[in-house]
């Protein structure tokens, strides 16, 4: 047991850390030009804009608090004069409704990619297994939280005892996998799960979440020419005149003869 556990909360997170950067450096030196989001906007546009914005604005907010509460020690928010309920109602309701947000996006986006044939066939195989392991993150997050800090007693589960300093134990090679032996099972759940999507995270369209728009502000101006016919004489392409009848013109030559005759 022992062995296992130790596989499941050291080998296995340094495995997955490890697939993403190497996984990563990969894709970026083989693969630059499938460094996108493979949108599928052409093919249906309504639902993607009610259904993107509300998914990726609340996984940003849902990354925030992962990185506050897993980053900063409970030494430091004390320390500043939070209280530990302070700092729970600060991280759970907030959470919530980001989690709520998020979860109504990846639905949306779901229901988009079944329903719409289009969008369906546009959908690769490495597509759905991203959205297998991105749901079941989502979703064993949003259920640890509702089920054990939304409704969990008046301080939910002080994940800030055990999750937090093994993860920042684990990240500098001082594994400590004991601190994960009384975590509930939601937490272990959201935990693995979120490794596993880690590990797969550069071999699916994921990778588009590191791809910052660094070079907009540096590139060259965009110069297009005027159609405005005040600023010169527009020359008409021949392959756009009109084509013409010339019956007319041939009727007209053979009864000239006629009438001089």
């Amino acid at each position: 047991m022992a062995d296992f556990n130790t596989f499941l909360w050291v080998a296995f997170p340094w495995l997955a850390i490890a697939a993403f950067v190497i996984g990563m450096i990969w894709r970026w030196r083989t693969d630059q030009f499938g460094w996108t989001t493979h949108s599928t906007q052409i093919y249906e546009s309504t639902l993607l804009r009610l259904s993107s914005p509300l998914f990726h604005y609340g996984m940003l907010f849902v990354i925030i608090g992962h990185v506050m509460g897993l980053a900063i020690p409970k030494s430091w928010t004390r320390a500043v004069g939070i209280s530990d309920g302070v700092y729970h109602l600060i991280a759970t309701y907030p959470g919530v409704i980001a989690g709520i947000a998020t979860v109504l996006g990846l639905v949306g986006l779901l229901y988009r990619r079944i329903v719409n044939r289009s969008v369906f066939l546009a959908t690769s195989t490495s597509d759905k297994v991203m959205y297998l392991f991105l749901g079941a993150a989502i979703l064993s997050g949003f259920i640890a939280t509702v089920s054990l800090q939304l409704f969990g007693g008046p301080h939910g589960y002080d994940y800030r005892e055990t999750i937090s300093p093994w993860l920042r134990e684990l990240l500098i090679f001082q594994a400590r996998p004991e601190l994960m032996a009384d975590v509930p099972w939601q937490f272990k759940v959201h935990v693995l799960a979120g490794f596993t999507i880690l590990a797969v995270w550069p071999f699916t369209r994921l990778v588009h979440a590191f791809s910052a728009p660094v070079g907009y502000t540096t590139r060259p101006y965009v110069v297009y020419r005027s159609r405005d016919t005040r600023t010169g004489p527009v020359k008409e392409h021949v392959a756009w005149e009109p084509i013409r009848s010339h019956t007319g013109e041939l009727d007209e030559r053979k009864e000239t003869p006629s009438r001089g005759a």
